[in-house]
């Protein structure tokens, strides 16, 4: 695997932290240098090689959930050093011993027995690094919540859903969604705004069913990944649809993302003297950026509209918060509901028209 490198590196570097073998400011520079890599590499593949845009978008997904996971183990890591040697000046306390027990520990085979709890450093292996890498989580812990056994009929339900599902978000896109753009490319064209309208609209029954059916996905892959390795936290998302601002719909639409962005964004700046508000922005710049990343870089053009869309969260967070929510009790939930109707139709069009006039310019007949 390409990515093999980048992984035995991270782990190499906090073994070598574990026994002093390196300095942490030395070992802080290579593991920026490690993790930059990740995210600098795959465009260029991209950009340099003729590659298809959805394999592309697949694997930079893919590469930026190994970006946020390694990330996410270098901080735990540091946390457990600094817990370390906090407690060689101050006696290590009864409840953090190494005679603790729990069922399901993370590197053990326990069949429910009692198995002791995994401990730093004896966290550093390949059979530790490689699981947190593959269960669905982004947020790295010593010991992992662990489920019994196996169970087969689940597994293969979970599988056979994804499947299936994907298939179909397919089929949707090609047969539904590829040719309401490609008879949008003409009015944007002209600028022929009621006509722009007319598309999005149609674009917008269409893209909500694959959103609600990509949740699905989301669920049954997740799922899959899980009850193969005996994962037992399952938390996926909780009611999104329900939301009533913006704040609750991101907080509740992907948990593992939001759990990580907490963690290991938000948490540590506002512990640093930032205010709630401007670390909230952060988070939200760290996610514009990522979005951009997952879609300009596939179809190897910059026009900022991820970046901006998610940037435009922060100021209609407010509006509905202080006018929708607060004066006119449920039309909150509405408002984000047009959100995502209007809002993910618009970039959509706008992004396949740069790409279609980049690529095949305006000579075909529209």
């Amino acid at each position: 695997s390409r990515t093999e490198p980048v992984i035995l590196c991270s782990l190499a570097t906090e073994k070598f932290l574990a026994t002093g073998q390196l300095p942490e400011g030395v070992a802080r520079n290579m593991q920026v240098l490690n993790l930059s890599s990740i995210l600098l590499i795959p465009p260029v593949v991209v950009f340099v090689w003729d590659c298809n845009p959805v394999a592309s978008s697949l694997a930079l997904g893919c590469v930026t959930v190994l970006f946020l996971k390694l990330v996410s183990y270098h901080m735990v890591n540091l946390w457990c050093r600094q817990q370390r040697a906090s407690r060689k000046h101050h006696r290590r306390r009864s409840s953090s011993g190494s005679g603790q027990i729990t069922q399901g520990v993370n590197g053990r085979t326990t069949n429910g027995h009692m198995a002791k709890f995994v401990i730093y450093p004896d966290n550093l292996n390949l059979y530790d690094i490689y699981y947190f890498i593959f269960v669905p989580t982004l947020c790295y812990e010593l010991n992992f919540p662990r489920s019994s056994r196996i169970r087969k009929r689940f597994l293969f339900r979970r599988f056979l859903e994804s499947l299936l599902l994907l298939q179909l978000i397919l089929a949707l896109a090609q047969q539904w969604i590829v040719p309401i753009m490609e008879n949008s490319l003409k009015p944007f064209q002209e600028m022929n705004f009621p006509a722009m309208l007319e598309r999005l609209l149609k674009l917008a029954v269409p893209n909500i069913l694959i959103w609600y059916l990509h949740s699905l996905v989301f669920h049954s892959t997740l799922n899959t990944f899980a009850e193969l390795l005996r994962f037992a936290d399952r938390e996926f998302y909780r009611d999104w649809w329900n939301a009533d601002t913006v704040q609750y719909f991101w907080q509740n639409w992907n948990i593992p993302v939001h759990r990580w962005c907490l963690r290991h964004l938000y948490k540590p700046l506002v512990a640093a003297g930032m205010s709630k508000t401007l670390a909230c922005i952060m988070v939200f710049l760290l996610s514009a950026f990522f979005h951009e990343y997952l879609v300009s870089v596939p179809l190897k053009m910059f026009r900022v509209w991820a970046f901006l869309g998610m940037l435009a969260q922060v100021p209609f967070a407010f509006v509905i918060d202080n006018i929708f929510r607060n004066r006119y009790n449920n039309l909150g939930n509405m408002a984000v509901w047009i959100s995502l109707i209007i809002g993910q139709p618009l970039a959509i069009l706008m992004y396949y028209h740069d790409y279609y006039i980049i690529n095949y310019g305006t000579s075909r007949t529209l």
